[in-house]
Order: structure tokens, then sequence, then C-alpha cells
């Protein structure tokens, strides 16, 4: 059984941090990065380090990947401290968030088809003047009249949303005037990536999220969100991402090849040095490990206890 989303989270956790790929196919060298950064930065914080297939999107999902990524993984050395979970099936921890936030009025039934949109931040077309949570089947206004609901969009807050990102330094985004209003719940049914990923992290009591830059833009939505459910958003650091020969990021979309586990020291070797650290004389890859999570502790590590 899920247990439920916590409403206010400790005031202090020990660290726990997480990997969370996707099953759309094997990982790749991209992937590998952020799955060896996250693993260290777990490793140098003597915390936990989390496996979640996020397989929320289910026509995405290739089957079987998931079994191929928990082997992967398990190949490299970089294993996991708890039973891995799967989003599909948490669903009734989704639905319990989108209830409080329905409750609250934070979120709104939206009739708009994507066709119907123009491009850029969502332009407010069915959100409620008030707070009101929307009434199951029906949207108000729009000005053509009430017209079914297709998605659930989340109330952005307005101004702007500044957060520290421990690689990249201080960030900031206003999520009202560069996204506006965005989904937790789509209209073909499924719940949207940025509702899964925050009650997931809530849930598992994430503190970091170590993961690819690409992901540095749901940074500020998430931190909406996670507040939003009395949750306190996880500390985040965005890896460089690894681009292909014609500067595209690498991926199962652009059919990056799988990775070959065959030579995981090798593997984890150009991962590192893919990170920018400089190479280690290892033999092994429980040694290579050993050594990386000193390096990474050097740079990313918990600063040392008072008086040592």
């Amino acid at each position: 059984m899920s247990r439920p989303i916590p409403s206010v989270p400790p005031a202090r956790q020990a660290y726990a941090g997480r990997f969370a790929p996707s099953p759309s196919g094997p990982l790749h060298a991209g992937s590998l990065v952020a799955a060896l950064a996250s693993f260290l930065d777990a490793r140098a914080h003597h915390g936990r380090w989390l496996l979640r297939i996020e397989d929320i999107d289910e026509p995405r999902a290739v089957a079987g990947a998931d079994r191929i990524i928990l082997h992967q993984l398990q190949a490299l050395g970089l294993h996991w401290d708890e039973a891995p979970v799967w989003q599909t099936r948490r669903h009734a921890l989704y639905e319990q968030a989108f209830a409080r936030l329905r409750a609250a009025g934070l979120i709104y039934g939206c009739a708009c088809a994507r066709r119907e949109l123009p491009p850029g931040p969502y332009p407010g077309t069915c959100r409620p003047p008030d707070s009101a949570s929307m009434p199951a089947g029906a949207v108000t206004p729009p000005p053509a009249g009430r017209r079914p609901v297709r998605s659930w969009r989340f109330r952005v807050a307005p101004g702007l949303e500044t957060f520290t990102d421990r690689w990249l330094g201080p960030q900031s985004q206003d999520v009202a005037a560069e996204v506006g209003d965005f989904i937790v719940r789509r209209a073909d049914g499924l719940w949207a990536y940025q509702l899964a990923v925050v009650v997931d992290d809530g849930a598992q009591g994430v503190t970091d999220v170590v993961r690819g830059a690409d992901l540095l833009d749901s940074t500020a939505r998430q931190r909406q969100l996670a507040r939003a459910l009395g949750l306190a958003p996880p500390r985040v650091l965005h890896v460089p991402l690894i681009l292909d020969a014609a500067g595209h990021k690498l991926s199962k979309q652009n059919h990056a090849p799988a990775l070959d586990v065959s030579r995981p020291l090798d593997c984890l070797r150009e991962a590192w040095r893919a990170l920018g650290f400089a190479a280690l004389p290892a033999a092994t890859p429980q040694a290579f490990l050993s050594a990386a999570t000193a390096g990474w502790a050097q740079r990313f590590g918990p600063p040392p206890a008072r008086g040592a």
C-alpha cells in the first residue's frame, strides 16, 4: 500500500537522492551521466540512493525496458538502497494530491485543446476569476460557454521563483510569464510528469535531486507545486548534457545506442569524464566508484564537521 504524502515535512531529513529513468528504452551514455552523478552525490553524503521507474507516460513505455535498466545499473555497480518503485503502481498517491489541490482551489479544469492555443505561455483562457475549485465536467467561463473539461491546470503564483542549483548557482524563473498555468492531469486522463514527480519525491522523502540540465526548466514549476502540497522542495543539482555529433542531446528519442555494460569500467570512466573530472587510476568498477565518491565529495560533498 502507498503511504500518504506527508503534509508537513520534517525540518531536517537525512539525505535521500534518486535516479528516475523513463522506461522508453535502455540506458545510454547520457542517462548514465545522470545516474552516476546522483549515485555519487548520495554516497558522498552517506545517504540513500533510490530508484524510481517513471513510467507514468504509459504510451511511451517500452515493454521490458525497465528490467533492462535494472540489469544495466547492477552491472555497473550502481546498487540502490531500497526496493525500486514504479509510477504506474502509485496512482492512489497522485489522486490524493490532486484532490488536495482541487479542494484548495489551486487547480482548475481546462477545455482548451493544444491546437487552439498560441505559442508561448498558457494565456489563462479557462482560468476562473477566483480560487474556487471547478465543478466536475465543466469549465467557467470560457467565453464560448460551458465546455467539457479536457485537462487540469495548476494556478501558478506570480513573481520570480528563485533557487540555488548546486552546480549552476543562483537561478530564477517567472513561471507565470514564461510558462503560465501548467497541466497536472492530461487530456488523455494520465497524470502529468510535473505532478507525479513532485508527489513521488515527497512520498519517498527525497531531499536532493541530481539530474540532467534539460530538466532545469521544470524546477521552478515543481517548487511551486511542492509548496502547494505542503512539501519542502528538494535541493537540486543539474549536470551537463551529453550531445551527439550534430549538437543534439543524446536521448532515446534520438536513437542513442544502449550502454554496453559488458565493459562497465569503461562506461563509468566515460561518464566521469563527461562530468568534467580527471581520470581515476582504478582497476575495477568497485574501486572506481570508491575513488569517484571521494572526488565528488571534494567538490559537492557536505561541509566538514565543525572543528575538523
